[in-house]
């Protein structure tokens, strides 16, 4: 269906993950899951969350970021980080099929080494005083959008 894939920085919760994995599937989107995670692949709670789905999703682990970023490179693919800290709206930011969207860890993101090494930073605007959007869901709307422009 399309080229565009949803990486996950060492995730901690396994029911976002779980989630993010059905949303991957339904939408027909790769998913790579950059380790360590905070729980285990097997967990029972991720398996809740992506039900059978998980079976239909293009789900590739990488042992750490380095392993990541050697693969993504020789892939040619853009990393593009969803990030509290971005000036540009994802509504704003103009996607092509095959960029990599990149979710940090729900406890703390993703480091400034792994912030400086993507291509591209997009901000979900929220109202003033809130922290952060669930990132199952933020993952939901950014893949829409990247969706919308590039089907």
């Amino acid at each position: 269906m399309t080229g565009l894939r949803i990486a996950l920085y060492q995730p901690d919760i396994p029911g976002n993950t779980g989630t993010i994995l059905r949303l991957a599937a339904c939408l027909g989107l790769g998913v790579d899951i950059i380790e360590p995670a905070g729980f285990e692949i097997s967990d029972r709670n991720l398996k809740r969350a992506g039900m059978d789905y998980l079976a239909s999703v293009s789900l590739v682990r990488h042992v750490n970021f380095e392993r990541f970023e050697d693969w993504r490179r020789d892939s040619g693919r853009r990393l593009v980080l969803a990030s509290t800290k971005a000036a540009e709206r994802y509504t704003d930011f103009a996607y092509r099929p095959d960029d990599i969207l990149l979710f940090g860890r729900e406890s703390a993101g993703v480091p400034e080494p792994v912030h400086d090494r993507a291509d591209a930073r997009v901000l979900i605007p929220m109202v003033e005083g809130q922290r952060s959007i669930n990132v199952a869901m933020s993952a939901a709307m950014i893949a829409g959008e990247a969706l919308r422009q590039t089907s």
